[in-house]
């Protein structure tokens, strides 16, 4: 018997196996794959953005002295350079985009909806109690004998018809050339303007004087365009002038108060609703934003104008989301069934057919599906001969978008129902027969069973989408028929729909009670959710 010999610079061998590091991929300890140039190039110009945002988004922090911000933005700066500069963490390059973009599309926007929730934030509640200060004065503004005159030019900073106006000002004293907004006055280098006799700029370096038609046509927001000065404000006189007036109203801090010099009314400053108060309880227009706690919350269950209405669309909101989801599921899943059979010919022609619904643009048939609705001249009252007023009464106006919504929702449970039927074996079915079940009764005890499970989750996901349909409302019946006594909630209303007209209606928009409805339903949503993936999963433990 021999054995293997061994030495220096020998190394004992087995029989089938090669020493650690004789093949490729085998015994490294750090990663050497090289980048190519194409990738390198990526990584260069996306930190580089990365970088430059990071850079912009700084100075506004800066100076608005949000330190906590500064530093979060910081450390994500450098974390997001150090993990992409090195060679470790692979799983974490993959994962940390998604997450960054789930925080600042899902997390911060659903944060900033709750912390409007708790204040008063809407129209004369936008700004802070200074802004609000400015904002009474310069409105009060009278022209007193006395008051500085300037010849006046219109001009902007954008387009002719749209763009943010400013007030050309020039002093008739010393031909000073001075440009207002609502921020106050800036005086301009006469190098960059061109003053024509009498005061009047014809240019002006930056801006875009208009001219007499153009400024006509704008007329009311020149009357109403305020300009900040230290001794009170300046106002439009007409088209060519503007004078320098006084404030009637001007804030005390001694009593923290506004006092009117011509009626001699005061009002008190309530810093827990955020606004100048009278005596008489009369409250100036122009407020500021403050906390007011659960207020909006109780508002909705307590003040009878809003929660008579807030319940009873909730109550339609489910009706509409369960009867829109359950009905388009039964339409489209008998239809699969039909078309599913061995026995059925054509059905790729038919299954085109069927999915053209889903393939055209939703909000314009829904605007087609409007005008056919139509009491007058629409197609379903003049083939039928009927004369109903679809959206002038509440529940057909609610069967109305029902049927809207069945028409364009059940191509899509089409397809997912057949893509289910075409996945469970037909020897489950064909066993069934067998055993003597009719097809009624194969079809309740393994066919409909087995396509829930694999199909609850998109109506569960579907429920959801139906229960803040808002265009589905919107663009068909936009909330009507409204009653008499409550002009802000109609009868087809869902919660959405009434979420955004009390946050961009016309009686002023109210964005701390939207985003306290706003949380409402989605804790309703989350919460059937819940509910319902949980009966989900013990279903699928039963079908497993």
């Amino acid at each position: 018997m021999s054995t293997p010999l061994s030495g220096p610079g020998s190394a004992s061998r087995t029989p089938g196996r090669e020493p650690a590091g004789s093949r490729p991929g085998r015994g490294r300890t750090r990663h050497d794959a090289t980048v190519s140039p194409t990738g390198l190039a990526i990584k260069v110009v996306l930190l580089g953005l990365t970088a430059a945002i990071a850079v912009w988004a700084a100075f506004p922090l800066l100076e608005g002295g949000h330190w906590v911000g500064l530093g979060l933005l910081v450390v994500t700066t450098a974390g997001l350079f150090y993990l992409y500069l090195g060679r470790r963490h692979v799983p974490a390059k993959y994962l940390v985009p998604g997450t960054l973009f789930l925080i600042a599309f899902q997390v911060l926007p659903v944060l900033y909806t709750a912390s409007t929730a708790f204040t008063n934030f809407g129209d004369g509640h936008r700004g802070s109690k200074d802004e609000a200060v400015v904002a009474i004065q310069t409105a009060s503004v009278r022209q007193v004998p006395g008051s500085a005159e300037y010849a006046l030019t219109i001009a902007t900073t954008g387009d002719p018809a749209t763009g943010p106006l400013v007030f050309l000002v020039t002093d008739p004293g010393t031909g000073t050339v001075q440009v207002g907004d609502a921020d106050g006055l800036r005086r301009v280098d006469p190098g960059d303007v061109t003053v024509a006799p009498g005061g009047r700029v014809t240019a002006a370096q930056g801006y875009t004087v208009l001219n007499i038609g153009q400024a006509s046509a704008r007329s009311q927001e020149i009357t109403e365009l305020v300009v900040p000065t230290a001794g009170g404000a300046l106002r439009s006189s007409g088209l060519s002038r503007a004078y320098e007036g006084t404030a009637v109203r001007a804030y005390d801090a001694g009593c923290d108060c506004i006092r009117d010099s011509e009626s001699g009314r005061t009002w008190t400053a309530d810093d827990e609703i955020g606004a100048f108060v009278a005596a008489d309880g009369e409250r100036l227009a122009q407020g500021w934003r403050v906390t007011v706690g659960l207020s909006n919350f109780t508002r909705v269950l307590t003040d009878p104008n809003i929660s008579g209405p807030f319940f009873g669309t909730l109550v339609w909101n489910f009706a509409f989301a369960i009867g829109s989801t359950g009905g388009t599921f039964i339409l489209g899943m008998f239809i699969a069934l039909a078309l599913h059979s061995p026995r059925m010919r054509g059905t790729n022609v038919y299954r085109v057919l069927l999915i053209l619904p889903y393939a055209m643009p939703s909000f314009a048939m829904l605007l087609v599906w409007r005008d056919m609705f139509n009491t007058d001249f629409g197609l379903i009252n003049s083939v039928f001969g009927l004369g109903v007023d679809w959206f002038g009464d509440e529940w057909t106006a609610r069967i109305a978008v029902i049927l809207v919504q069945l028409w364009l929702g059940y191509p899509y449970m089409f397809l997912v129902a057949t893509g289910a039927l075409q996945a469970i074996p037909r020897e489950l079915t064909e066993a069934t027969s067998v055993d003597g079940a009719s097809p009624w009764q194969s079809f309740r005890a393994v066919t409909l069973p087995l396509l829930l499970v694999a199909l609850s989750p998109l109506l569960i996901a579907s429920f959801a989408f139906n229960f803040n349909n808002f265009n589905a409302i919107y663009l068909t019946t936009e909330g009507a028929p409204f009653p008499a006594d409550n002009p802000s909630n109609g009868a087809t209303d869902l919660l959405i729909t009434y979420t955004y007209r009390l946050a961009f209606g016309g009686q002023g928009a109210e964005f701390g009670f939207a985003a306290a409805i706003s949380l409402f339903i989605f804790t309703i949503v989350a919460l059937v959710s819940a509910v319902s993936f949980r009966r989900t999963r013990k279903q699928e433990e039963v079908y497993a």
